[in-house]
């Protein structure tokens, strides 16, 4: 395969025949090869910068991860674990673009570092080139080992946040079912009477319910008195009855002091063991409530949805 210098055309044969394209022909013999090449050391400047580029970010990102995390304490500055610990934060802040980089990088790399062991006399600086691909496989395995050993406690943080969710919800309709006591003597006998009568200024109340099952609310009664009605005397005067009632003692004769509330866990599905009970202002998980966490013993309808 010929390429002619004039057009640039490829063609078999000699240009001492002439370019098939242009016509144009050779007007000498060609010169003669070098006795002596110096190999190339571009191939090992390449690995060797792309591993000194991994290190130096991981180490910015280092630095000013214990920058942040010793504000204020220059002691912290020479703790060993502290140092750990701007590493780990370092390596989760790098997590979804020098992974991939990474990987990239050590692939291309390994194909570079081949070719130049495979052909010393073209490429040289093997050492350097070994030192670079190194280089970007230590950072490497250095970040995916500094989240490997957080992923336990990032988990146990997620729970914890979820919990809390979980428990803020909670706390938002003991709250209100308190309040609702104080003003009628009494609790709710169910979940759309709190809504009615319980003022909602910053909609909290309203998102607690929405996910709580109106039959997950349970209000009991420790004495349960009923109002005896007095019988009319002939000839007494009637008087009139309020056509609206302010408390539901009042109505019904019961006093509610107590009640059980099951709320769905993390899945937002009822009745598995993932789901809380709020029983008097106590919060709990089910599965602290079945091992006896709470004094009073839950009752069938509360564990057996």
């Amino acid at each position: 395969m010929t390429i002619c210098p004039c057009c640039g055309f490829k063609f078999s044969g000699s240009l001492t025949d002439g370019c098939q394209q242009c016509g144009a022909q050779a007007v000498g013999e060609a010169l003669p090869k070098p006795a002596h090449q110096l190999p190339s050391y571009g191939r090992s400047l390449v690995l060797v910068l792309s591993g000194s580029i991994v290190v130096l970010v991981f180490v910015a990102q280092t630095i000013a991860a214990m920058s942040q995390r010793a504000s204020g304490s220059l002691g912290r500055l020479f703790q060993f674990w502290q140092w750990i610990a701007a590493g780990e934060t370092a390596a989760w802040r790098l997590k979804w673009i020098s992974m991939p980089v990474l990987f990239l990088t050590l692939w291309i790399g390994l194909k570079i570092y081949r070719s130049i062991k495979t052909q010393p006399e073209r490429f040289c600086g093997v050492n350097y080139a070994r030192r670079g691909l190194l280089s970007t496989a230590v950072v490497g395995l250095l970040i995916a080992t500094l989240i490997g050993i957080t992923v336990p406690a990032r988990l146990r943080q997620r729970q914890m946040s979820i919990d809390a969710g979980i428990q803020a919800n909670a706390r938002t309709l003991d709250a209100a079912l308190f309040q609702y006591r104080v003003r009628y003597k009494t609790l709710p006998a169910d979940l759309k009477t709190l809504a009615a009568r319980i003022p909602d200024p910053d909609g909290s109340l309203a998102e607690a319910l929405r996910n709580v099952d109106p039959g997950d609310y349970h209000p009991s009664a420790d004495v349960a008195t009923a109002t005896e009605q007095p019988r009319s005397l002939r000839g007494a005067v009637i008087k009139k009855a309020s056509l609206t009632s302010t408390d539901d003692a009042t109505t019904t004769g019961i006093a509610f002091t107590n009640y059980d509330l099951r709320l769905p866990g993390e899945d937002k599905i009822r009745g598995n063991e993932d789901d809380w009970i709020a029983r008097d202002g106590v919060i709990m998980k089910l599965a602290d409530v079945a091992k006896g966490g709470v004094g009073r013993s839950v009752s069938a309808g509360i564990l057996n949805p």
